[in-house]
């Protein structure tokens, strides 16, 4: 898995990070959870569907926000070739 390739790469990252959603430090509705963080620089974000869609990217790029992250990446594993399941981000 990909988590498993990081870690022998001794790539730091988090999984399944919380994001909490805070509107004049009250919170509001349910926490966001992200799937990767990676090198605290990076958001991976990973999907398996027939095709990825606006409302992926628009998830992505919030988890971005949220986190300070300049860069992202959305990946479909459901792709004949990963490489055709990557898309990158930057803000």
């Amino acid at each position: 898995s990909l988590r498993c390739e990081l870690g022998l790469g001794d790539i730091a990252y988090e999984s399944q990070v919380e994001l909490p959603l805070v509107y004049k430090d009250e919170k509001v509705g349910d926490s966001l959870r992200l799937d990767l963080f990676v090198e605290k620089t990076v958001v991976v974000e990973i999907k398996t569907v027939a095709e990825l869609s606006p409302v992926h990217e628009a998830q992505l790029l919030t988890y971005m926000k949220l986190t300070s992250a300049k860069v992202g990446l959305l990946i479909n594993f459901n792709v004949p070739v990963l490489a055709k399941g990557v898309r990158r981000f930057v803000l």
